[in-house]
């Protein structure tokens, strides 16, 4: 009998477990089918690249995008997840031809529309048109009747308004701009808001809008959502950007400050992150630039009620990827209004040829990175000379120096005909008081002694900041990299045609760029706090006001730099296909390299020979640290021998 017992304990205890491990089972498996997800699909920094492409984006060649084959890419991630949510970081404009018809046809918002994008944000190039651009971009998107994403920016300063920044937020009301918004996807309450960073904020020149700290004002909108709305996820589409230095990475220390945010959609600094940045439960992420990439990754919320990102890959739009029949069709009707409407004013059609090149122009890697002369920058900077001094309304007031800086610079040129799309693609920005899109070539006068400055600001400061690296026209210089820092150019002097010309300090010298250019140029000495200066003049000396009344005009109309850039290009000898070919000369490896010449030498001599005021400055910043540091070591020294003679009067007593 107890055997028998003891066989029924045995055979239940196995049941039992055995059931123990079915419900385990049933249980991780429910748990698995109930798993919360978000299927998320982003870009940023598109540019107005609805039509673009040329492909091999990774070993350059690039311009990419191409909104019909991004939308397939969406389709068939819808067909795998239908409640996908698609995100943009904004900069949606200002790139291509497509921004020429940006306040009168909203091309880029409803293109992000139609393609189901569930909200966007205001990069700083959506300000490139003005505050009526805006205005009339935000009006004319509403107008259309089309599907439009939600526009977000949570740190607008409405407190004290100008007339101007009340015409901007009439716009705003009209078209629902919003600090957030509540969207539901897979059962999932998502909150999404928007934020204008500080860097965005100074590469915006016309923008007429104040904002509050970024930071502060993500805080106040996370403590606003979680006070009223009952949310599972909260994400922040920011116009910030991520930097190699930690403490210019905006968005890294938006996600340390404010921790609530479970993902950050990072734009602004065109940056591609092969896997997110992760601060405790806060994702950053981006995909880069001009719709080369889009970004694709799973949301899966952890046992702790946040959320991690899983199956992150950033997809390369290709050529071999299938174009949307409907997309395409509507930006090929948005590019006839570009013909019609734009380019029939300069005479041109966007598929028109201009030129033949041999050989690849420099590409943008190369002019942000390295600190040489490249044919494309100085192509530009040629033009420029070229198109004041042909014009019609020419005065004989010739230029002598053209500058062109590589954050201008967009798009590079390839080996092939050289069409006007092309063009205005490498050269795209902003809008003149003429309210017809495209930078106007601006006119400028600088003393010898600035236009050293300059010389002297492209040797040393565009090392750290490599967009505003200048191409010039009209102006050699040499230059030791192992020199400190401000004194590095070691010669520098004006060349017309190959002659020489030594330059004087207090004579004043004629300056061509575009308008942008002027500005940035007339902000040098605000931004060094006075300690770089450079004074924009007119002809007879005084200080320039409004940077505007420097427009250059032919025929009353304003020269812009991209026709300027156009123009040059028809200039040159016709080959046997009555196209005009491009010198040799702008190749790279031709007669650049005397515009700026590098002088490696180590030599200590060559190191300190004839110090500026700059090298003096520095000089004594640093023999002030020094006497400081030395300052403190003996103070500390002298305190430590008190203490030690203290102990021995008392034998170590205290």
């Amino acid at each position: 009998m107890k055997r028998q017992t003891k066989q029924f304990i045995g055979k239940v205890l196995l049941f039992s477990l055995c059931c123990s491990f079915i419900l385990t089972g049933v249980k991780k498996v429910k748990a698995e089918e109930k798993q919360t997800k978000v299927s998320v699909l982003f870009t940023h920094d598109m540019h107005s690249h609805l039509n673009s492409f040329r492909t091999i984006f990774d070993g350059e060649e690039r311009t990419v995008g191409g909104f019909s084959k991004i939308k397939t890419i969406i389709e068939e991630k819808k067909a795998e997840d239908s409640d996908v949510l698609l995100l943009d970081g904004g900069d949606f404009s200002m790139g291509t031809l497509f921004q020429t018809i940006y306040d009168s046809d909203a091309a880029e918002l409803r293109m992000l529309g139609y393609m189901g994008y569930d909200a966007t944000t205001l990069g700083n190039h959506e300000f490139d048109f003005r505050s009526k651009g805006i205005c009339n971009m935000l009006r004319a998107a509403k107008v259309s009747g089309d599907e439009l994403p939600q526009m977000l920016v949570c740190n607008i300063d409405w407190s004290e308004m100008t007339k101007e920044q009340q015409e901007i937020k009439a716009a705003f009301d009209e078209y629902g701009v919003k600090n957030y918004t509540i969207v539901e996807k897979n059962g999932v309450k998502i909150a999404i808001l928007g934020v204008f960073g500080k860097d965005a904020l100074s590469c915006a020149p016309t923008c007429a809008l104040k904002f509050k700290d970024p930071v502060e004002a993500v805080r106040e909108t996370v403590e606003e959502i979680k006070d009223t709305e009952e949310v599972d996820l909260i994400v922040a589409l920011s116009h910030s950007g991520t930097k190699e230095n930690p403490k210019d990475s905006e968005d890294e220390i938006l996600a340390k400050e404010v921790p609530e945010l479970d993902l950050i959609l990072s734009a602004h600094t065109h940056t591609v992150l092969a896997e997110p940045i992760v601060y405790g439960d806060t994702a950053i992420v981006s995909a880069g630039e001009y719709g080369e990439r889009v970004g694709s990754f799973d949301l899966v919320q952890k046992e702790n009620g946040r959320w991690s990102v899983e199956n992150y890959e950033l997809i390369p739009v290709t050529e071999d990827i299938k174009e949307d029949i409907g997309t395409q069709e509507k930006i090929d009707a948005f590019e006839q209004d570009i013909d019609n409407n734009y380019l029939s004013q300069f005479g041109y059609t966007a598929d028109q040829v201009l030129a033949h090149s041999d050989f690849d122009f420099s590409t943008l890697e190369d002019i942000y990175q390295v600190h040489t002369e490249h044919g494309l920058g100085n192509f530009m900077a040629d033009a420029f000379v070229y198109a004041v001094e042909n014009s019609d309304d020419f005065d004989g007031n010739e230029v002598d120096m053209a500058v062109a800086p590589s954050g201008c610079i967009r798009d590079t040129y390839v080996k092939g005909d050289i069409t006007v799309s092309d063009v205005y693609n490498s050269y795209s920005l902003g809008i003149g008081t003429d309210g017809v899109a495209g930078y106007p070539l601006v006119s400028v006068y600088l003393t010898g002694k600035e236009i050293k400055m300059a010389a002297e600001i492209d040797a040393s400061v565009s090392n750290f900041m490599t967009q505003a690296r200048l191409y010039m026209n009209g102006v050699d210089f040499t230059y030791n990299p192992n020199r400190m820092i401000l004194n590095r150019v070691t010669e520098v002097h004006l060349s017309d045609d190959g002659e020489r010309e030594e330059i004087e300090d207090d004579k004043l010298y004629r300056v061509v760029s575009d308008l942008y250019s002027g500005q940035m140029l007339g902000a040098v000495n605000a931004v060094s706090k006075g300690l770089l200066s450079i004074e924009l003049k007119n002809a007879d000396g005084t200080p320039v006001e409004n940077i505007e009344d420097c427009i250059i005009y032919e025929n009353g109309k304003e020269i812009k730099a991209w026709a300027a850039i156009a123009n040059y290009m028809e200039s040159f000898p016709k080959n046997e296909n009555g196209i005009s070919q491009i010198p040799e000369y702008y190749n790279d490896a031709s007669g650049l390299q005397d515009r700026k010449v590098v002088d490696n030498s180590k030599s200590i001599i060559k190191r300190i020979k004839n110090p500026n005021k700059y090298a003096f400055m520095i000089i004594g910043v640093i023999t002030a640290g020094i006497v400081a540091v030395v300052g403190i070591i003996c103070f500390i020294v002298k305190l430590l021998k008190k203490v030690r003679n203290k102990k021995q009067k008392t034998g170590g007593r205290e």
